[in-house]
């Protein structure tokens, strides 16, 4: 792509995204009960710049809930959690081979509920050195039991340079649909800031909830200056922000963005940055996966929502 290719796909993309976060933000006080039922069973979905694909904003992560290696009990109950997840509409799962049995897993879940065709598979290569990477790779999709992966991502920026070399080939062999680099770690921010204003990836992957807030200064800009899709990591800052407001009640004004629960008020706040794509949540249990979904539906906050939910919540 040249430069005025990339200048108008970025323009559109700009636009595509103006148009849809008008239409998920607050709606107008007097609408209609009909017309308020009917934004509420609409999936909110974001556009991914490089090709204009839409994704749905709600992803499953796989970190540590799907590590289970032989429990079959545990495997039956994540089972219904992928069951759970394509019904309501979800389409991205992530993986890594660094999460250890959960990529064979996920295989196996995939085997059992089937729903493929839905399915936006996205996985990383964790390992060193040119070969190695190509093993791995290659043995994440006997795992998953798929054919390709339709978003490769270089994980946590190790030995990235050798990797993405790797990886367009790859793409341009049709072995992948789109190229990612990914850290969860906020000292890794200044190198995947150098590397994001040198290379064009499609996607990037990092850490951002309503209490771990920096990547708003640098890279969020970035990533949409660039037109790069973002996915999001730990939305719940492993468990922090639950512990935060334990035993406190959610306010009533959440109900104004269609929020019933803290996990949905957390997952709108970040899902209504306009740099966001889709946040990656991980969960084994149905009825968080369900909690977790029903806030790719409704309303979005507006940027004065979000300001009230960050000053609601930095006073608890």
């Amino acid at each position: 792509m040249n430069v005025n290719e990339y200048r108008i796909s970025r323009r559109a993309f700009v636009n595509s995204l103006a148009a849809a976060l008008a239409a998920a933000w607050l709606a107008p006080v007097g609408l209609r009960a009909a017309d308020k039922a009917t934004i509420l069973k609409t999936s909110i979905g974001k556009i991914i710049p490089a090709t204009g694909e839409t994704l749905p904003v709600i992803g499953l992560g796989t970190s540590q809930t799907f590590d289970i290696r032989s429990d079959q009990a545990a495997l039956s109950g994540l089972a219904e959690v992928l069951q759970a997840f394509f019904e309501n509409g979800g389409k991205l799962i992530d993986s890594s081979p660094m999460y250890g049995a959960a990529e064979q897993v996920v295989g196996e879940l995939l085997a059992r509920v089937g729903d493929r065709d839905k399915l936006f598979a996205a996985t990383k290569v964790w390992t060193d050195g040119e070969q190695a990477g190509i093993r791995q790779m290659q043995d994440s999709l006997q795992k998953w039991g798929i054919s390709r992966f339709d978003l490769m991502q270089i994980h946590n920026l190790r030995d990235w340079q050798i990797h993405l070399k790797t990886l367009r080939s790859w793409k341009a062999e049709g072995k992948i649909r789109y190229i990612g680099i990914t850290t969860s770690h906020g000292r890794d921010h200044r190198e995947l800031e150098q590397i994001l204003r040198k290379e064009p990836f499609d996607f990037v992957q990092f850490s951002y909830n309503i209490e771990d807030r920096a990547v708003e200064e640098r890279l969020l800009p970035l990533a949409a200056e660039r037109g790069m899709a973002v996915l999001i990591n730990r939305p719940f800052q492993r468990g922090e922000l639950f512990r935060k407001v334990k035993g406190k009640a959610l306010p009533d004004w959440a109900a104004e963005c269609d929020c019933a629960s803290w996990g949905q008020f957390f997952l709108k706040f970040i899902v209504s940055h306009p740099a966001v794509t889709c946040v990656i949540p991980a969960t084994s249990s149905v009825r968080h996966l369900q909690d977790n979904m029903a806030a790719g539906f409704g309303r979005l906050p507006d940027p004065a929502m979000r300001q009230r939910m960050l000053e609601y919540f930095a006073s608890l």
